[in-house]
């Protein structure tokens, strides 16, 4: 198999010495420079603020957390609202849910969404003061009458009550990732809303009959983003990576829970 977990990854690893800020330049004049930038994407920033342990682990010393089952059914309904809103997108006409929610915005091109749009390409920028370079991948980009755009998020789950706002503590992940995507696009010069959407399809599971079809039922949530943690969070980040030490972990940590569980039966 290839597609196995790997507990003791080699590549895409943090080197001070060679992504800090003091690496010796490759000219051979000997004096110091600004090193090679190291690419980091807005899930690993995320997984530093939920363990910094845990992203140092990864990130420094090659060894990430097992990778959970890819949820394949998410990823067709996402496909599947990319198709329609890019659709709408060609004849610059809003879709029927932003006509249903009376928002000020329709689906918009731009010659670099299919970038954007991929998976380990995304939007990204250099941060020069800590030499990383971020990214992230939206899912889609509308644009209202003031010409800001708006990101926008695709969800996609199956409750008994369908999502209408934002307020369980795992919805904080939701947050942070729309505002890395916020952050992203104005850092790359473009005049971006506030506001952001997150587009939820919720299965329906109580029709009489199932006939091969599963039908969901879409929401429309606004989100008023502020993305003016990010910078000192890299600025965080690229201390706990130039460290030698390893950091304490989270106390809400599963996975150091259970690795701490496991050394106590040693």
């Amino acid at each position: 198999m290839s597609d196995y977990y790997n507990p003791h990854r080699t590549r895409n690893l943090y080197d001070p010495l060679r992504h800090g800020s003091t690496s010796l330049t490759t000219s051979g004049s000997g004096q110091a420079g600004a090193g090679k930038p190291f690419k980091l994407s807005r899930s690993k920033i995320d997984l530093f603020i939920s363990c910094p342990r845990c992203f140092y682990v990864d990130r420094r010393l090659g060894t990430g957390r097992p990778p959970g089952f890819p949820f394949a059914l998410n990823s067709a309904v996402d496909a599947l609202l990319k198709n329609e809103f890019d659709a709408l997108r060609k004849d610059e006409k809003q879709h029927p849910l932003q006509v249903q929610y009376g928002i000020d915005a329709r689906p918009v091109h731009h010659k670099n969404l299919d970038k954007w749009r991929e998976n380990f390409v995304g939007v990204q920028f250099h941060h020069q003061p800590t030499n990383l370079i971020i990214t992230g991948a939206i899912d889609d980009l509308w644009i209202n009458s003031k010409d800001e755009y708006i990101v926008v998020d695709y969800k996609s789950t199956s409750k008994d009550k369908q999502t209408t706002e934002l307020n369980e503590d795992w919805h904080d992940g939701y947050k942070r990732q729309m505002e890395v995507y916020q952050w992203l696009l104005r850092q790359n010069g473009y005049t971006v809303s506030d506001t952001g959407y997150f587009v939820y399809a919720n299965g329906i599971t109580g029709a009489r009959h199932f006939n091969g079809k599963l039908e969901f039922e879409l929401t429309l949530i606004p989100y008023q983003g502020s993305d003016n943690w990010v910078a000192q969070t890299l600025t965080e980040i690229k201390s706990c990576l130039d460290n030698n030490k390893i950091p304490d972990s989270s106390k809400e940590c599963d996975y150091c829970a259970y690795h701490n569980a496991l050394n106590e039966l040693r």
